[in-house]
């Protein structure tokens, strides 16, 4: 009778050794416990500390404390540490969650690792084969380690993989396409399941993105192919492949996007969504057209991220974002953006529209087509063959209970009239317009046969735009001028006389001739009560911009100067950019 309690009671002392033990004698658990917990995380398969730690059963500080003095392993205190981020994706992300472990720095061949269990061996040794390296463990407290694992393991997910990794699977890429249903995979085709084509396809779109690229030109000439990024406004030849590759590089990207493959001789539309990561997918609208050689195909970057990176990135001088906030905060009137192609206004007002989409707010637009994908906002593609016009998406919105309306863009007086109407009975309406600056758009809305009294009455703001390229921190050098030739170009007296520092470009390994990224050059116009009387009695364009200026209303000449005043960019490219 008592040999079976003998035998068992054996048994728990041999088990009770190393770490359970040491927090038996330190008074952190008792024996039943400790008997109990190393039998269920063994069931579990987790380690003896996580179960504490998950049960409450000790506290994570004190238990980091016994194993270190136990094991004679550094304690270390994780809220001073800052891991990086190079080391951490030397492991992958699922040995990373699998064994709640988590990589801190590198020493050569020997790499640190933060554990709470230095029991639980597994880990290390599993670690340790898959990185080739010397693993030495790191104790820190169990609930702290999880919640800087988390943190650090959503930082890499979000950073772009280097394209020159050994481990970066160019062929597994999870790539959907199609206009309507993103949902499926991508077919394949026996000509275009060419596993170098698709590595480098799949290179070229990974590369633009990395370079931080608006589009990606595919262009077959007679004797020659290549692919050139428009980077920062500019295209730069990045690749060319041999000619004969052609059609197979069309085809293969007409896959990806759910075109015929066949059918070569109309211009085609489609969309290609990748996605590099757990929480972020890149979509790129893709145009075909044919040429005397091929195909030339040209697929734009839409990046979500873009609209979220606030208004305070955008480079809107302090006056000019609260001009902007005080619009958008109005419950009616009409805000226009106007620009060129390419100047950022979509930017712009999805910048707005993150700003008013809340739970109680119902939005709605009509592009042509949507670029960027918000959540929360009800977004149309506009379709004319089908009769799906600005106009008519317009009338179906103001049916839908709406508060905001944002309009592609205003092409016709038919969207105009509708636009203005909505605005004016009680609905925030955005919108753009192809104008040089902003008094011109009040030109062009009468030009196009919208009564004044209207426009004067609906229109609350107007921001005309431009991009310019912002020098590079890295290499940008002084320039010096003559004071004539600053006082020429616009500076103020007593700006040139405080001693006004520019810079040029000079070009280095971190940029594209001097200029990496772009930043806002704007012209933000309310229409006061003054402007108002101008466009009832009929006024020009430069009438306008003389009241306007006059109310000291900065055009966009005055605010490109503020920037190159500031260094964030030349006077080349204020003469690039402001340009009549």
């Amino acid at each position: 009778m008592n040999e079976q309690p003998l035998s068992m009671m054996s048994s728990q002392r041999m088990a009770l050794q190393g770490l359970p033990l040491r927090l038996i004698q330190d008074g952190l658990l008792d024996e039943k416990a400790a008997l109990q917990a190393l039998s269920d995380s063994k069931e579990a398969n987790i380690s003896f500390v996580a179960h504490l730690v998950s049960k409450g059963l000790a506290d994570p500080r004190e238990i980091a404390i016994a194993a270190s003095q136990e094991f004679g392993v550094p304690l270390l205190d994780l809220d001073a540490i800052q891991p990086d981020l190079d080391v951490v994706k030397l492991v992958s992300d699922k040995l990373l969650q699998k064994h709640r472990v988590l990589p801190l720095l590198r020493r050569g061949k020997r790499l640190f690792v933060a554990v709470s269990d230095p029991t639980f061996t597994h880990a290390l040794d599993e670690i340790r084969f898959h990185t080739s390296m010397a693993v030495e463990a790191v104790i820190v407290e169990e609930d702290k380690l999880q919640k800087l694992s988390s943190k650090t393991l959503e930082q890499v997910d979000t950073q772009m993989p280097e394209l020159g990794a050994d481990d970066m699977d160019l062929d597994g890429l999870d790539v959907t396409g199609g206009d309507e249903d993103l949902g499926g995979d991508v077919a394949k085709g026996d000509d275009v399941d060419d596993a170098p084509i698709v590595r480098f396809v799949n290179k070229i779109l990974l590369d633009a993105i990395r370079k931080g690229a608006s589009d990606i030109h595919f262009e077959p000439y007679e004797k020659m192919y290549r692919i050139r990024l428009r980077l920062d406004g500019y295209l730069k030849e990045v690749a060319s492949p041999p000619v004969q590759l052609a059609y197979k590089l069309a085809a293969r990207i007409k896959v990806m996007s759910r075109l015929d493959i066949a059918e070569r001789r109309i211009p085609q539309d489609g969309r290609i969504k990748l996605r590099i990561s757990k929480t972020r997918a890149i979509d790129f609208r893709v145009s075909t057209c044919p040429t005397l050689f091929g195909e030339k195909i040209v697929a734009r970057i839409l990046d979500p991220s873009s609209a979220m990176l606030g208004i305070d990135v955008l480079g809107y001088e302090p006056f000019q974002k609260d001009l902007y906030m005080t619009a958008l905060a109005r419950p009616h009137g009409m805000i226009l953006v106007t620009g060129p192609t390419g100047s950022g206004k979509t930017v712009s007002l999805y910048t707005g529209l993150n700003i008013l989409n809340k739970e109680d707010t119902n939005i709605s637009t009509a592009e042509d087509p949507a670029e960027i994908n918000l959540p929360g906002v009800n977004q149309v593609n506009v379709n004319p063959k089908v009769g799906l016009t600005f106009a008519a998406a317009l009338r179906a919105f103001l049916r839908q209970d709406p508060d905001v309306i944002m309009v592609g863009e205003i092409r016709d007086l038919e969207t105009a009239e509708i636009a203005i109407k909505a605005s004016q009975t009680g609905h925030l309406v955005l919108s753009t317009l192809h104008t040089n600056d902003a008094p011109k758009t009040l030109s062009r809305l009468v030009d196009m046969g919208v009564q004044p009294y209207a426009i004067a009455t609906s229109v609350a703001l107007i921001i005309a735009q431009r991009l310019a390229r912002k020098l590079c921190n890295t290499c940008k050098a002084p320039l010096d001028l003559p004071r004539e030739a600053l006082l020429k170009e616009g500076f103020k007296a007593e700006e040139v006389d405080k001693g006004l520092k520019l810079f040029k470009p000079m070009g280095c390994g971190n940029c594209t001739d001097g200029y990496k990224g772009r930043v806002g050059i704007y012209q933000v116009m309310p229409i006061t009560d003054a402007i108002g009387r101008i466009i009832l009695q009929g006024g020009s364009a430069v009438d306008i911009t003389d009241q306007a200026t006059k109310e000291g209303i900065w055009d966009l000449r005055r605010a490109a100067l503020e920037k190159v005043k500031n260094g964030m960019t030349s006077l080349d490219e204020l003469h690039m950019v402001t340009v009549e």
